[in-house]
């Protein structure tokens, strides 16, 4: 059993609760990620928030904007955005019950196994397993988890059950609009008789793992031949030599040229000072020689 549950509660129907929790069903395992690298120094690449005419900005000067209009935004800060989130409810209450079929494929949205949450709730657990067996049925709420609020189905999975979250209608395009200049019309029926033989014959069980993403498969081949041929390989330092990052780096310099400018020095006295032998110096009067302690602190 996974270490942590995505989520913990009761399912209700009607007057009975069952306690349970979810975890999620799928994984992104078969991505392959990438690093940007600066090639001629090996060095990864950092993104910086930069504004218009302003350059490099302070994150805590950043604020969430609706446009409402061309170049028009509404502002919102992030604790009126929370202030309206949903609060996570403990209960999932079905109320309704609907064939799977009347569900179109397109709604669904990501699964989730749900199991439950200790002994006592395995009989409950196990009759609301059946029953939805028995009548082919897909129980549908809605619950709230970390300030949203779902649609979900509930259906039986194995021993268990799998929740699934639902696309709410607005979020679905309508295949109409795609599809209507699609001619209505019959096809020829030896063409047909046709199609039919060959899905026949093609047909067979489900087994997942017999698909294979070849894409993935083939960067994979091609990362361990560049890993045998040490080729274009290049080793990331942790540090640049005095226990901090570049990008740290990069920061207390901006820092540091700017509290010279404010304190009437020019940016070309800071540079220096970002250097560590200068640490090691004894400060003196200037301003210039105080800057070393100033960044240590930082």
């Amino acid at each position: 059993m996974p270490a942590r549950a995505y989520w913990q509660g009761q399912i209700r129907l009607a007057l009975v609760s069952i306690p349970v929790e979810i975890y999620s069903a799928t994984k992104s395992g078969a991505a392959i990620k990438f690093r940007q690298i600066h090639e001629p120094s090996g060095k990864p690449i950092h993104y910086e928030k930069v504004a218009d005419g302003v350059g490099p900005v302070d994150p805590d000067d950043i604020m969430k904007g609706f446009e409402i209009e061309k170049n028009e935004f509404v502002l919102l800060d992030q604790d009126e955005i929370d202030s309206v989130k949903l609060e996570s409810k403990k209960t999932l209450e079905l109320t309704q019950f609907v064939d799977a079929g009347d569900i179109d494929v397109l709604y669904y949205e990501k699964p989730y196994f749900v199991v439950p949450a200790d002994d006592l709730a395995e009989e409950a657990f196990i009759v609301l397993r059946e029953a939805l067996k028995r009548t082919k049925k897909v129980g549908l709420g809605q619950l709230a988890m970390r300030g949203r609020e779902y649609v979900v189905s509930l259906k039986p999975c194995g021993r268990g059950l799998v929740l699934e979250t639902l696309r709410y209608a607005d979020e679905v395009n309508k295949a109409q609009s795609y599809f209507r200049d699609i001619p209505d019309e019959k096809p020829d029926g030896e063409l047909l008789e046709l199609a039919e033989a060959l899905i026949e014959k093609k047909s067979g069980a489900f087994e997942p793992e017999e698909f294979h993403n070849r894409y993935v498969d083939a960067l994979k081949d091609l990362i361990e031949r560049k890993r045998k041929q040490k080729s274009n390989r290049k080793i990331i330092d942790k540090d640049d030599g005095d226990g901090r990052s570049a990008s740290n780096v990069v920061d207390l310099m901006a820092a540091l040229k700017k509290s010279m400018e404010k304190s009437g020095g020019s940016a070309a006295t800071a540079k220096p000072a970002a250097k560590k032998p200068a640490a090691k110096k004894a400060p003196a009067k200037s301003t210039a020689a105080k800057k070393p302690a100033a960044r240590k602190s930082a």
